[in-house]
């Protein structure tokens, strides 16, 4: 086990050590949030026949229909209406309904006067209030998505907006990655996990439990269970057996892997046979984190226990085994500018809470915000993103493009943004 990687050579060892899961079939309405194992074309058009755009009256376009043109309204197509068709004179037609066989554009309500109705207020005769243009006001079969068009590839991940298109064009069910399994372990005698108890003299409340196992869910995992352990080797052991024997994909703990006389997770992973493939890498906060193989394959995740370090830990390294196992590529950066100076020891990377903002000009940049160590959780309240600092670099002048990501797995790092 080589010491002290860099994050680079950290995630590409494991992202090396999984492979994506199972693939099944998803109905589309267990599907929000899966990932996609096969690419989707659309079985269909959409929209599936062409439609008016606006209330108003369908008709035949021709030379010389111009203003004051007289036309007998003959029929009425509303939306849900099936097939009509029409060859002659307008046809009174609402947003959405199906264009008539034989008609091609939509004059609207507002373009043409009303000369005469029928015994039930409908339209009998209307004149244009001016020349209508071939074609307008129409949504054509297929405008949006074409039959046979592919709209999502393998390795798409389905959020709302996804599974919008995807019931549009016909969609019933997907092929999709099983969700990996998720076991986390907060270890601690000093642990509360009771919202708002009063707390004993050396106790403190658990908040990476909670924050984590959401993260995880929100990431794509099944988190399976959750457990707070005292510090005693042996209910690791058990509970670490426990999920081994289950094949569990993942277990991740808090707490106890640095190199003080309670830190046992190593120990206890390298007892159950565990590879430990690094401990410790160059980046702050989260020097600690332990990455190990065991069992069947699981992956473990050790992090460290103070509160940014486990959730740095989570949002770049448990997330990258995340997006693996569910066959996705790795995350991508935003490369945005520093809005001032930032200075570092050189030889870590650091991963910085950050906010963003616009410059006077109007363009994005990234800034660092105050309260940096790794036990302020406070500084989240404001850190819409995490920056990262190259490992090498001792001084970055305001202006230095650096790498940035949303603060939480698919998050939305432009809320909150300010000048």
């Amino acid at each position: 086990m080589k010491t002290m990687l860099s994050v680079d050579e950290a995630l590409a060892l494991i992202r090396n050590c999984c492979a994506p899961l199972a693939i099944e079939q998803v109905p589309l309405a267990e599907a929000f949030g899966r990932v996609l194992a096969a690419p989707v074309d659309a079985p269909r058009n959409l929209p599936p026949f062409a439609n008016s755009a606006m209330d108003g009256f369908a008709l035949r376009w021709r030379e010389g229909l111009v203003e004051d043109t007289v036309l007998p309204v003959l029929a009425e197509q509303a939306a849900g209406d099936g097939i009509a068709g029409q060859s002659e004179g307008a046809c009174s037609i609402m947003t959405g309904a199906r264009i008539p066989d034989g008609l091609d554009t939509v004059v609207p309500v507002e373009d043409c006067t009303v000369l005469a109705r029928d015994g039930e207020g409908r339209p009998t005769s209307i004149a244009l209030s001016h020349a209508p243009q071939p074609g307008h006001h129409v949504r054509h079969a297929g405008e949006d998505v074409a039959a046979g068009q592919c709209v999502l590839e393998a390795g798409a991940r389905l959020g709302e907006e996804a599974l919008l298109v995807l019931r549009g064009i016909g969609i019933g069910t997907v092929a999709a990655h099983r969700p990996p399994r998720l076991a986390l372990a907060c270890t601690g005698r000093e642990l509360v996990d009771t919202d708002g108890a009063e707390l004993e003299p050396g106790q403190i409340a658990n908040t990476n439990g909670p924050y984590l196992e959401r993260l995880f869910a929100e990431a794509g995992a099944e988190v399976v269970e959750r457990v707070t352990l005292p510090d005693e080797p042996a209910a690791f052991a058990a509970w670490l057996a426990r999920w081994l024997d289950a094949g569990i994909e993942l277990v991740v703990t808090t707490g106890a892997v640095s190199m003080g006389r309670y830190d046992f997770v190593p120990d206890v992973l390298r007892e159950a046979g565990a590879d430990l493939r690094f401990h410790k890498l160059k980046m702050r906060p989260g020097k600690p984190l332990l990455f190990a193989t065991a069992g069947r394959g699981t992956l473990v995740f050790g992090l460290p226990g103070n509160p940014v370090s486990s959730t740095v830990g989570a949002r770049f390294f448990v997330d990258a085994a995340l997006r693996a196992l569910a066959g996705r590529a790795a995350e991508p950066a935003l490369l945005l500018p520093l809005a001032g100076a930032a200075c570092k020891k050189p030889g870590f990377s650091m991963l910085q809470k950050a906010a963003l903002a616009l410059d006077p000009d109007g363009r994005l940049q990234v800034r660092l915000l105050k309260g940096q160590e790794s036990f302020k959780t406070a500084p989240l309240l404001a850190a819409r993103a995490w920056a990262v600092l190259p490992e090498d670099a001792a001084e970055l002048p305001a202006g230095t493009p650096v790498p940035v990501y949303p603060l939480r797995p698919g998050g939305a790092p432009f809320d909150g943004l300010t000048r």
